[in-house]
């Protein structure tokens, strides 16, 4: 019997790959499988997998024809894994030694249908540790109780997928695939219906997940096309938090973090290409304008004066119904 998947999608990550293969291997264990996704990579990625299918116990590589994106490579991740557990890595990510067992015996022990942790955050030679904001560990917890408060960082403000232990009965429910085809912001709507849809969860102050930042072909650092998924992303996240049955609670929570996405890139709007910069603006505005229109008004006179005034002038933004900017404006 398979014990525990671990996921890991690649794309044009040759000079990462090595550091997280390597950290596979010493996580490598009898009843480990480490499921490999080659998202169709044009540079040495793919001959570095399938040296690796030959050299490290329980992986098992699966190739994409056509590039798909990150959310997609994980759903081919899930349709393959056949642990109890699963977990997920990014392809130019790494973990340290024997990780994988100490986080899979201590999710066991608390019998809960998720684990969120703590990971460390590399950015050259710095490392830096980053905590899930919510302070009571190694306890079973209600996953609803950690979405609130509207206007403090929560659990589902830390949405790393990679950061956590899920039980199979989650993907059994629906819970872990991810929305096909996005290429960013991929991770939210799945954390929000999570917290949204589980029944238990803990948090675990373990430390063994190393999260690369600054890499040149990562989304985070390119201003193109790709980077405007965040919108569909989160109006996803509205639509679905519509239909829960505590809306009215948990609304002005996911509004106010829309809020302060679209206010985030707004801010560095510079690092767009000119066009992308147009529709970000458009689209920003259409967005803002399909929000509940009390309840916005209630997050922007929530906070802080520069975000809300940026807000509210984009909010009158002249677009055409379609979302595309207005010739004269």
């Amino acid at each position: 019997m398979v014990k525990l998947s671990v996921i890991v999608p690649f794309y044009n990550v040759q000079t990462y790959a090595p550091d997280t293969l390597r950290s596979l291997r010493s996580n490598a264990r009898g009843d480990f499988e480490f499921i490999l996704v080659d998202d169709c990579s044009t540079d040495g990625t793919a001959d570095l997998l399938r040296r690796a299918e030959d050299e490290i116990p329980g992986v098992v590589v699966r190739r994409h024809e056509r590039n798909g994106g990150l959310a997609t490579a994980r759903n081919t991740g899930l349709d393959a894994a056949r642990g109890e557990y699963l977990a997920f890595l990014d392809g130019d990510d790494w973990l340290a030694p024997g990780y994988c067992a100490e986080l899979l015996a201590r999710t066991e022990a608390l019998g809960c249908d998720f684990v969120r942790t703590d990971h460390v955050r590399a950015e050259g030679r710095n490392r830096t540790v980053h905590r899930v904001p919510h302070g009571r560990r190694d306890e079973v917890l209600d996953p609803r109780d950690l979405i609130l408060p509207a206007e403090r960082s929560t659990s589902v403000d830390y949405p790393y997928a990679w950061a956590g232990l899920y039980h199979r009965r989650l993907l059994d429910r629906g819970l872990l695939h991810f929305t096909d085809g996005l290429r960013t912001a991929e991770d939210r709507p799945w954390i929000w219906r999570l917290h949204r849809e589980a029944e238990s969860c803990a948090v675990l102050g373990i430390l063994g997940i190393f999260y690369r930042r600054g890499v040149s072909s990562s989304l985070t650092q390119i201003g193109d096309v790709r980077q405007l998924d965040f919108i569909r992303a989160f109006d996803q996240v509205i639509q679905e938090t519509t239909s829960d049955p505590d809306a009215s609670e948990l609304l002005p929570k996911a509004i106010r973090t829309y809020c302060a996405i679209i206010a985030h890139h707004m801010a560095s709007i510079e690092r767009f290409e000119p066009a992308v910069a147009r529709t970000l603006k458009s689209m920003s505005a259409a967005a803002l304008r399909r929000m509940p229109h009390q309840m916005l008004d209630e997050v922007l006179d929530s906070m802080d004066v520069q975000r809300a005034t940026l807000l509210r002038r984009l909010r009158r933004r002249p677009v055409l119904a379609s979302g595309e900017e207005v010739a004269a404006a």
